[in-house]
């Protein structure tokens, strides 16, 4: 019978594991005398399964038929040896594996099994969310800004409808539907559409307007996560792109500071989980500022500069421990998160355990997207049994505030009380192929792509892979970028470079290989060259490369993920890069920490992007890094067209294929507060 031994040989010369997967289990079996046990083996799958993102194992659900992923003939000699059906009696009884109250490299948890670092960061995040998620009452009754800050635009509306009214294209049901649509009626049965339409054709308030269609027939889902936000202090808004995840919290600070009965400013951070998403939630929040319906003072009070978690929390070099913790913490009153799903677990405990305890803290994000590349779904677990539907006295607070009627039902659930879900966009209408794309990707409905792609929508294209349609996306790729480069040889600003470089971008599903972002970096770059827009040299860097920063450098506040573009400066080459502050910086290529060329990236370091034209390329096989959550963060980084080139089969496969990582925070935050 295969021994532990052997089982960590076999595993790490085809590999299988990582070094530090395999360095874990021969730890655990030096700790226990005993490298053959099975206990090693287990130890290794551990170690494994947290690479793959699962921060956890869990025997009630194990699949016994593919560990470590292997095909079923060596699982099997495999399950021979760890003997599942036995392993929790033995966890109990050997000493690396604890229940968490003493220091152990392992905990067991029920049926799960944990590093215990990761234990003890589930614990946290969910201790930290269940003390913040209980029903506070407001300081002062905020129901009269937040009917103002959330009226309808009846002059924006004014023009939408005389749009309509020109369209040839719709009849009369399709203009009354675009109505329910513009002002969130709930009941359009018992609403006359035609006084609705007679008050468009004259001067009119809103206030006066909306006499017609009172707060019991509507419902924006917008005013209710400002609601929600304002009787918790964890709050959770979640909604895809479009759907106005910035306007909302925007508006949502404007009532807070007003609401506040603190007698000095509220102190109010802005974070983000990479440079570039931190650049974007200030650009986003500043654009909401400007027809934001409240006074200048108040609107000065709203902060529009944002920063990465790891520089608020405070790093200090070459220590893994920041400036700001349990022991030491931040001095805000409230902290928003934007792009949540891209936090790791890790990441969410220290900023969780660093919030002071009145502090108020709400995440945004999309709980449908790709989560974070280490370990843990925290966003997804947290949202996992939203659905809208509040508590009685949750629903009974949130319809004092906004005038709405609720659904509602006699339960308690304090952490889904705290979370509400967007699902408006006003970016995907129903002439949008990315947006019908996106809803089907989302639902799993693989028979609907072909579909939605034979429509005729003018903002997607679909292209069956094969070699010289993948000829045909390196040349598309190179007719997007010639933009940038033919700014850069004009001496247009760096601004202006940067701006045009992120109009299009080429995402893979893969690193490696012909159809992964090596693959295509290399293609493109040679295309480039022929047609005479870049000049390779001896050095690597050369004027016009795009550059992905992949290893951080806290020093020089440059992150993984971080992009900037190889210019001209003082007669040498210079990387300039756009900074959280919206600022510009630009640095010597060789001062860079690890980087690549980023003609093309991968779907992962798309997230907290979004660009006008994207060019998606998955490969023609399908591989297990394509699921349904790949699929759609690729496809909604598109902004005005998408291109998407992969075969039908392999598109349809990992459209079905669901991402599951396995945890035990969901659980835990239904359960009581438990201090440790």
């Amino acid at each position: 019978m295969l021994t532990s031994r052997e089982l960590l040989q076999f595993l790490y010369h085809r590999r299988t594991i990582r070094a530090i997967d395999r360095q874990f289990a021969l730890f655990i079996g030096q700790q226990l005398g005993d490298l053959d046990i099975a206990m090693v083996g287990w130890a290794a799958l551990v170690s494994y399964e947290l690479g793959k993102g699962n921060v956890c194992i869990d025997l009630s659900s194990l699949d016994v038929a593919r560990l470590f992923d292997l095909p079923a003939s060596d699982s099997a000699r495999v399950v021979e040896l760890l003997k599942p059906q036995n392993a929790i009696d033995m966890f109990l009884r050997v000493s690396v594996v604890g229940n968490g109250d003493t220091a152990s490299p392992l905990v067991l948890d029920g049926t799960r099994l944990y590093l215990h670092r990761y234990w003890c960061a589930e614990r946290c995040v969910a201790n930290e969310i269940k003390k913040r998620a209980v029903l506070i009452k407001v300081a002062c009754d905020p129901k009269s800004i937040l009917d103002d800050l959330f009226a309808p635009d009846i002059a924006d509306l004014k023009i939408h409808y005389a749009d309509w009214e020109s369209d040839v294209n719709l009849s009369h049901v399709d203009r009354q539907q675009k109505l329910v649509d513009y002002l969130d009626i709930t009941s359009p049965e018992q609403v006359d559409f035609g006084a609705l339409v007679a008050l468009l054709k004259i001067n009119v308030n809103m206030s006066e307007y909306l006499a017609l269609i009172p707060d019991s027939m509507r419902l924006n889902w917008q005013k209710v996560a400002a609601a929600v936000a304002l009787c918790y202090r964890f709050s959770v808004i979640s909604g895809g792109p479009g759907t106005g995840k910035t306007t909302t919290v925007a508006k949502l600070l404007a009532a807070l500071i007003f609401s506040s009965d603190k007698p000095t400013d509220l102190e109010i951070k802005l974070v983000a989980p990479t440079g570039k998403a931190a650049n974007r939630l200030a650009k986003s929040i500043s654009q909401a500022l400007v027809n934001l319906p409240v006074s200048q003072s108040l609107r000065e009070k709203i902060p529009i500069q944002a920063s990465t978690i790891h520089s608020l929390l405070g790093v200090i070099m070459n220590r893994v421990k920041f400036r700001h913790y349990e022991g030491n913490r931040l001095h805000l009153d409230i902290l928003v998160v934007d792009e949540a799903s891209m936090v790791d677990l890790p990441l969410m405990a220290r900023l969780l355990s660093a919030l002071p305890d009145h502090a108020r803290v709400i995440l945004l994000g999309d709980r449908d997207q790709l989560a974070s590349v280490e370990a843990g779904a925290v966003l997804g677990d947290i949202c996992i049994n939203a659905k809208n539907i509040y508590s009685a006295t949750c629903a009974e607070q949130l319809s004092a505030l906004t005038g709405f009627s609720l659904a509602c039902f006699n339960a308690n659930q304090p952490v889904t009380d705290s979370v509400c879900l967007l699902k408006k966009s006003y970016r995907f209408h129903t002439k949008s192929g990315v947006g019908q794309l996106a809803f089907a990707i989302n639902a799993g409905d693989s028979r609907r792509l072909q579909q939605i792609f034979a429509q005729g929508y003018d903002d997607i294209a679909f292209h069956e892979m094969d070699s010289d349609v993948y000829t045909a996306a390196v040349h598309q790729a190179v007719e997007g970028y010639r933009e940038y480069l033919n700014a850069l040889s004009m001496g247009e600003t760096m601004s202006a470079v940067l701006h045009k470089f992120s109009a299009v971008r080429l995402l893979c599903a893969l690193s490696e290989g012909q159809f992964g972002v090596a693959g295509f970096n290399r293609e493109i770059e040679n295309a480039l060259v022929k047609e005479r827009l870049i000049i390779l040299g001896k050095e690597k860097s050369y004027l016009g490369r795009p550059v992905m920063v992949t290893q951080n450098d806290h020093g020089l506040g440059l992150y993984n993920g971080d992009i900037g573009i190889v210019v001209k400066q003082e007669d040498s080459l210079r990387v300039v890069f756009e900074m959280p502050n919206g600022r510009l910086k630009t640095f010597l290529p060789s001062r860079l920490p690890e980087h690549k060329t980023a003609y093309a990236i991968t779907i992962h370091k798309s997230q907290g992007s979004e660009f006008s034209h994207i060019i998606l390329v998955l490969p023609p096989m399908p591989t297990p890094v394509m699921t349904r959550e790949l699929v759609y963060t690729g496809v909604t980084r598109a902004i005005e067209m998408l291109d998407i080139y992969a075969t039908c089969s392999s598109l349809e496969i990992a459209v079905r294929r669901k991402t599951h990582r396995f945890s035990g925070l969901a659980e835990a935050l239904s359960t009581p507060l438990n201090l440790c």
